[in-house]
């Protein structure tokens, strides 16, 4: 059975607060596109974190997150463009470069990248 939820979503970026109802059986994002809400994305595939979100209550439900690693999952992290709402929900857009660096930052900054033997041109 499908049902309607609110989400309350605080875009960082515009620095702007809005209201959408959204159906459980719908993915969030397109659904506040349809509400001519227009938010971050970019894969839209769950691949990227591009349409990251922190959610500050409610509960989602997200299985093709594959952007997301399962720690920042469970930090509160989402992806909108392949979530379902499962209750009212209070979410706060994030910077996807932030995310990014949560995510995959302690495999970079380690020190000078070492040359490797050059490939013959050949």
């Amino acid at each position: 059975m499908t049902r309607n939820y609110q989400i309350k979503i605080y875009n960082r970026k515009t620095e702007t607060y809005h209201q959408v109802t959204v159906p459980s059986d719908r993915y969030i994002l397109h659904s506040t596109e349809d509400c001519g809400l227009k938010l971050p994305f970019s894969c839209r595939n769950g691949a990227c974190t591009a349409c990251a979100v922190l959610v500050k209550s409610g509960n989602l439900h997200q299985p093709e997150a594959m952007g997301l690693s399962p720690q920042l999952q469970s930090q509160g992290y989402a992806l909108l463009c392949v979530s379902y709402a499962l209750s009212d929900l209070e979410v706060e857009t994030q910077d996807e470069d932030e995310v990014y660096q949560l995510q995959f930052g302690r495999y970079f900054g380690k020190g000078k990248v070492k040359q490797g033997i050059p490939l013959d041109e050949g």
